[in-house]
């Protein structure tokens, strides 16, 4: 085992030394012992894979995925919620955790100009009771499960307070590009990726993150308190009205609701799903993920002509014309098999559109015609491609 741990090391230590963290490969080895191993080296412009397939192609430096650029809507009239109490937040905490290190008024000032937003009273008020530094506690991890049971969540150190905005929430553009930002009319939180009202404070000790709402959605309260699913890309759920509410425990039952007469703005057809492109059609339509299917090939012929369509996924086999992709003229993004590539390219039919795509290579295909259509892809942009190092060796095909 040892033998092993020493070989992973000088890998390790040689990828280091060129300034990297990893590298794919794939080996080749033949009945006579004649072994060729490529090493694929992804580059700038190509997001990391499953084992040695490239992810995402990155085609314009800098480009991001449409629902990563979009900014909350102003909510007029949007007010804080009547429970509001910076006065019973202080009052109560001083009680639950006697002793509690505050920050001071040049600390949170301090905050402030770091963050580039005054904080609300509430937070204020509970920062001046505890500023939330390990150190304070002595390292001593009772103290810090009653500032969080006190508190209602396990709090963030004052100057760890940041602002959770599209940048802070990075997903890779194979993920992101299936998104959609969708606020319902009657929703309290708005389905953005990020905002610069979002003020994190707190963890619910499970890797979420709690957040004052400075950009409430039409349902919603100015102050009111979110939660962040590290396991999800966008949108929050609604955790209390207020911090004073979370403080005295008083947490939302607030559901929203979703109205089934709107087309989504994402929709899905596969054995499971939509069954037809006709029934995903709709001007709203941004997002068009064709899966897995046992019927004919569909035509892409109802989608053609939509306004907001940005992102199509095809499964390998389910377009029964690929061409048809030339006349979706908005794609930023499309994820389609290897033979759906070949064809567009040969005909110079890949859309110029395009920010970024991929090449879905289901079951154990080999890799490096992947990597050719890839670079294929990344010359039409004159992006950096995937580079490869071959190494040759005759091994002693009895051992």
């Amino acid at each position: 085992m040892q033998d092993e741990v020493d070989a992973v090391e000088r890998v390790q230590s040689a990828l280091a030394d060129v300034g990297l963290d990893s590298i794919s490969f794939v080996v080749e080895m033949s009945a006579t012992g004649r072994t060729v191993l490529h090493l694929l080296t992804l580059g700038p412009a190509v997001e990391a894979g499953i084992g040695p397939y490239p992810g995402s192609l990155l085609l314009v430096e800098g480009a991001v995925p449409e629902p990563w650029r979009r900014s909350p809507h102003p909510v007029p009239g949007a007010v804080p919620a009547p429970s509001v109490d910076p006065a019973l937040v202080e009052r109560t905490l001083r009680d639950r955790i006697p002793g509690a290190t505050g920050a001071t008024e040049a600390e949170i000032a301090a905050a402030e100009a770091r963050l580039g937003v005054a904080l609300p009273d509430e937070l204020k008020a509970l920062y001046r009771v505890t500023r939330g530094r390990w150190q304070d506690w002595g390292d001593d991890y009772a103290a810090a499960e009653r500032v969080a049971r006190a508190v209602g969540c396990e709090l963030s150190p004052l100057d760890e307070v940041c602002i959770v905005d599209a940048p802070s929430r990075p997903c890779p553009w194979r993920f992101a590009a299936t998104e959609a930002v969708v606020t319902p009319p009657d929703a309290a939180v708005q389905g953005a990726v990020g905002s610069p009202g979002w003020i994190a404070f707190g963890d619910n000790g499970g890797g979420d993150r709690i957040a004052v709402d400075l950009t409430p959605g039409p349902r919603g309260h100015v102050g009111q308190i979110i939660m962040l699913d590290h396991e999800q890309n966008i949108g929050a759920s609604l955790l209390a009205d207020s911090l004073t509410d979370l403080v005295m425990q008083r947490r939302s039952n607030w559901h929203a609701s979703h109205r089934e007469d709107q087309p989504p703005a994402v929709a899905r057809v596969n054995i499971r799903s939509l069954t037809s492109v006709q029934a995903a059609a709709h001007p709203r339509l941004e997002v068009l993920s064709i899966g897995v299917w046992d019927g004919e090939p569909f035509s892409l012929s109802p989608v053609t002509g939509l306004p907001r369509l940005r992102t199509l996924t095809a499964y390998p086999g389910t377009l029964a014309d690929p061409l048809e992709i030339a006349k979706l003229s908005g794609l930023e993004y499309l994820e389609l098999g290897p033979e759906e590539w070949h064809v567009l390219l040969d005909a110079g039919a890949v859309p110029r559109s395009l920010s970024a795509a991929a090449i879905e290579a289901p079951g154990n295909r080999h890799p490096l015609p992947i990597v050719a259509i890839a670079n294929e892809l990344l010359a039409l942009w004159d992006r950096p491609p995937i580079s490869q190092t071959i190494l040759e060796h005759q091994l002693d095909p009895g051992v």
